[in-house]
């Protein structure tokens, strides 16, 4: 059997192409070996699955401990302990006896199931007293727990884990999840509840994190492809991708396959190049596959709001060691960027963007006619931006109403006006500048370019601040002509003062400022 480029579930070797999972972790031997409980987080599908299944098959193939893997997902639906540990227990004694490891069989043996407060210790302990080797346990979902049911379950692992001296216990345990520890404990079922002295976090001794592939190991997956049917990724087209993906696993891999199967149906003969790439992104961000939606999803969280909404407007956001900025960098939904918090990737900050203003996109294209794209390929920008003043004078109250995100409510109907029309055959480049007070866009159309800048009015500084960073992007792409816009949302001031249009000629360069 051929190996592919795989996007469900985990990766084998023999079946797929993959970057060896255990180097992508380099400290985690040493806590094993140390006997330590420790957390591996990572956002969806970066791997952690996979990491698992070789991490197991890895120490019981090295012979110096037994190991098997327990998803506990399935006790998602069960926030109180008395039903989640009972189906814990059941989740823990199928994974040993079909693990194929010894004494298989006597897990449980004599447990009483309805011991909800003792059940899983008691199992475990009587499972490696049974046992001639340390046992190893990797936990997958412990982010599925819920409530009263992760407190117990943790509890009873802190009381083995401080008694395995006289009592055996388990030799080392990883929590493996999408969020690090630390966000378990603001989960409680009720604020004035607390878990006292004793806290059973307490015993983790380091959280882990799976991180995106590098530029070099984006580039060593695609050469397996390579080596295995002669079909090349250009070098363009490797760095291409890893623009788009910033390395983030599925991502990479979705990219590879959207090119080689669904564009060329496994043509070899052909390279994979630049085209291919950005053809295969799109395919990718307008189908919005599980792994985008599951994602996406998230946005209608208050805590994803509370972090995107300010993101997408400019402004400061809520601090990176905010409980809600680090669930939002747990998910992979943002990273730090050189200018701030920023979508993790390009493609995730495409999709956020049109997640957020779908439905005004929908509308618009109902009611608005697209006069302004040429059958030649030409725009009409100053046009198009006009009718958006116009629109927004007539609309912006009702539309604002209707937005979640209200910090980013102008921002996300300009671009829901702007992807209606070039929807008909162009692109929009997105630059989110968090901190910044800034968007920058780039409309393509027709093989031309549109830099465009969207700012909210704050201070008699907003436009110089903004004509001079306008000035600063239209270079990055050799552009000499630009929009300027500004929103103003002071409520007192009549929309005549705020609708107004205004030509600027400077250095060479001529900016259309462009007030709403």
């Amino acid at each position: 059997m051929n190996r592919f480029f795989n996007i469900a579930g985990p990766c084998y070797p023999e079946e797929h192409y993959m970057v060896p999972p255990l180097e992508r972790i380099p400290g985690l031997m040493p806590l094993i070996r140390e006997k330590q409980y420790f957390v591996i987080h990572a956002a969806r599908q970066t791997g952690k699955t996979t990491l698992l299944h070789q991490l197991v098959a890895f120490l019981n193939k090295e012979g110096k401990y037994y190991a098997a893997y327990c998803p506990l997902e399935a006790a998602q639906v069960f926030p109180e302990p008395g039903e989640g540990m009972r189906q814990i227990f059941y989740s823990l004694s199928y994974t040993i006896k079909h693990s194929g490891l010894p004494e298989a069989e006597s897990f449980g043996k004599g447990v009483n199931v309805y011991e909800t407060s003792i059940v899983i210790k008691s199992a475990i302990s009587g499972y490696c007293s049974r046992l001639d080797k340390p046992l190893v346990l990797l936990f997958d979902e412990i982010d599925a727990l819920q409530n009263g049911t992760l407190v117990a379950f943790l509890r009873q692992l802190r009381e083995g884990y401080l008694t395995r001296g006289a009592i055996p216990f388990l030799h080392s345990v990883a929590l493996v999840g999408m969020r690090n520890i630390r966000d378990f404990k603001s989960r409680l079922r009720d604020d004035r509840e607390t878990l006292g002295s004793a806290s059973p976090f307490n015993i983790v001794t380091e959280a882990l994190t799976v991180t995106n592939f590098t530029r070099q190991e984006t580039a060593a997956l695609y050469r397996q492809h390579t080596g295995d049917t002669g079909q090349v990724f250009e070098t363009a087209a490797i760095d291409k991708a890893y623009e788009y993906s910033g390395g983030q696993p599925w991502l990479v891999n979705a990219i590879a396959r959207e090119a080689v199967v669904k564009i060329l149906n496994k043509d070899y003969t052909q390279p994979i190049t630049v085209p291919l790439v950005d053809q295969a992104a799109q395919h990718i961000m307008q189908r919005r596959d599980t792994h985008i939606d599951s994602l996406l999803d998230k946005l209608k969280e208050e805590r994803v709001r509370r972090v995107i909404d300010p993101i997408i407007a400019g402004k400061e956001s809520t601090g990176i060691l905010s409980d809600d900025t680090q669930y939002c960098l747990d998910l992979g939904l943002i990273k730090d960027g050189d200018t701030g918090l920023m979508p993790a990737n390009k493609i995730y900050a495409e999709v956020i963007i049109r997640t957020l203003n779908y439905d005004t996109q929908y509308n618009l294209e109902k009611q608005t006619r697209n006069v302004w794209a040429g059958p030649g390929g030409q725009l009409d920008m100053n046009g198009l931006m006009k009718a958006f003043q116009q629109f927004w004078r007539e609309n912006s109250e009702i539309w604002e109403e209707k937005y979640a995100y209200k910090e980013a409510a102008p921002h996300l109907i300009l671009q829901a006006f702007l992807q209606r029309v070039v929807n008909s055959g162009g692109h929009i480049l997105r630059e989110y500048a968090g901190g910044r007070k800034r968007m920058d866009l780039c409309v393509q159309y027709g093989g031309s370019q549109y830099p465009v800048e969207i700012k909210v009015r704050r201070s008699p500084q907003t436009l110089p601040e903004g004509l001079a960073q306008l000035g600063e992007y239209m270079d990055k792409l050799g552009e000499k002509t630009g929009w300027l816009v500004v929103f103003d949302r002071d409520k007192t001031k009549a929309w005549d003062e705020k609708i107004f249009w205004k030509t600027e000629n400077t250095e060479g360069k001529t900016v259309h400022v462009v007030g709403c």
